[in-house]
């Protein structure tokens, strides 16, 4: 982040002062005593290390990243409630986020013991406000099914999607995961690769989807054209990103993240009433699984061009709670000066904007560590979200926000 000294220190929360080196600022965000519209983004992956790579290798050192500029900061705790593992996985973390309880690994919107846990979206939905998820990872993924549905495991991704269908409802689901809609023999839009065929076991969802009233829709034209209420969007058989480590995985979804972004807030903000949106950024964890810091920095870039966008809309509706944070860190980054041997596996160097500088990025693992990540916040309840908090504190942070 832009202030990193700053978050490692205790975590500074500023409301309404300078915070970015860039000079620019974001407001507290409104005199709104209460979040009629909530913005979660997710950054999955993305730790304190993640953070300032986007940023050194995307505006320098004397710029800061529009997730940076928001005037409260926090650093937030993801261990789980898993007497096996102390790191924390997506859908644990998630759930956390989701329902503000803990629990094992692997569950998706329940407990410990496998009972389901009412969600912030479960609850922006029975208040009457419009509810999304959109992700560049598959729309039934642990971190968006988190919110919307409650599976003992993440890898029931069919049983997600037909919850999805009969009980929570999203109005706008946009992401990958077209494989878990269909049949093994039926291929959908997005054509089979090496094999891979669909793993759907309810059926043709696409085609009950349409009968429940979604529009659905299957590449960048036809997300732009729709003037639906509510959209299905399937944009690739799995994640939305072709993972690989550097010089194989790239980052190059056939929707960009922006994009989905925008036509979620435009469809959803329709509500007189409000909405909840879950905004995800699966890149950076895909890629740090790969140690491919290229890819992280193009899928951060992605992210902060969507955090812009959700800003802007935040210009007109200042009664909006807008979270950036990520659910735990992935790879172990550390970020180094490019003098001196290779101590591990590296990558690079990268260029510093604005600079004659470079740096190389090294990793410890290609799995997830318990590392704290970075939140920060603007709009109506954002104060909630400074210092050093838990991950069910966000939630809890969310309902006051709220009024939920």
């Amino acid at each position: 982040m832009g202030r990193t000294g700053a978050i490692a220190a205790a975590v500074l929360v500023v409301l309404g002062g300078t915070a970015a080196a860039s000079g620019s600022t974001v407001s507290s965000g409104s005199s709104a005593r209460t979040a009629r519209n909530i913005v979660y983004i997710q950054g999955d992956g993305m730790g304190l290390a993640q953070r300032d790579l986007i940023r050194l290798a995307t505006v320098g050192k004397r710029g800061d990243l529009v997730m940076n500029r928001m005037p409260v900061t926090g650093l937030v705790h993801t261990d789980p409630d898993d007497p096996d593992e102390v790191v924390t996985d997506s859908a644990a973390a998630a759930t956390a986020l989701a329902t503000g309880h803990k629990t094992r690994n692997g569950a998706v919107g329940v407990d410990v013991h496998g009972r389901p846990l009412r969600t912030v979206l479960e609850r922006a939905k029975q208040a009457g406000k419009s509810t999304g998820l959109v992700t560049t990872a598959q729309v039934t993924g642990a971190s968006p099914a988190a919110f919307a549905s409650h599976v003992p495991s993440r890898d029931l991704q069919s049983d997600i999607a037909e919850q999805y269908l009969t009980a929570s409802r999203p109005d706008v689901l946009l992401g990958g995961g077209e494989d878990w809609w269909y049949p093994k023999d039926e291929p959908g839009a997005w054509p089979d690769r090496d094999g891979e065929q669909s793993r759907g076991t309810h059926g043709n969802q696409v085609e009950r989807a349409k009968r429940a009233g979604y529009s659905y829709v299957r590449n960048a034209d036809e997300l732009r054209d729709t003037r639906s209420s509510r959209i299905l969007g399937l944009f690739a058989n799995e994640d939305m990103v072709d993972y690989g480590p550097d010089g194989k995985g790239a980052y190059r979804p056939s929707v960009p993240l922006t994009q989905m972004a925008k036509k979620a807030l435009d469809t959803l903000s329709a509500n007189p009433r409000g909405f909840f949106l879950f905004l995800e950024e699966e890149g950076i964890d895909g890629m740090a699984h790969e140690n491919n810091a290229h890819a992280v920095i193009d899928a951060g870039r992605a992210l902060d061009a969507a955090v812009a966008e959700v800003l802007r809309f935040v210009r007109s509706h200042p009664d909006t709670l807008v979270i950036v944070g990520g659910d735990h860190e992935t790879g172990g980054m550390t970020i180094e000066n490019t003098d001196g041997p290779n101590e591990g596996d590296e990558d690079g160097p990268f260029p510093v904007p604005g600079s004659r500088l470079k740096l190389t990025v090294d990793w410890t693992t290609g799995e997830h560590t318990g590392a704290d990540t970075p939140v920060t916040a603007t709009g109506p309840g954002a104060e909630r979200l400074g210092g050093t908090i838990d991950n069910t504190d966000v939630h809890q942070a969310m309902l006051a926000a709220s009024g939920l």
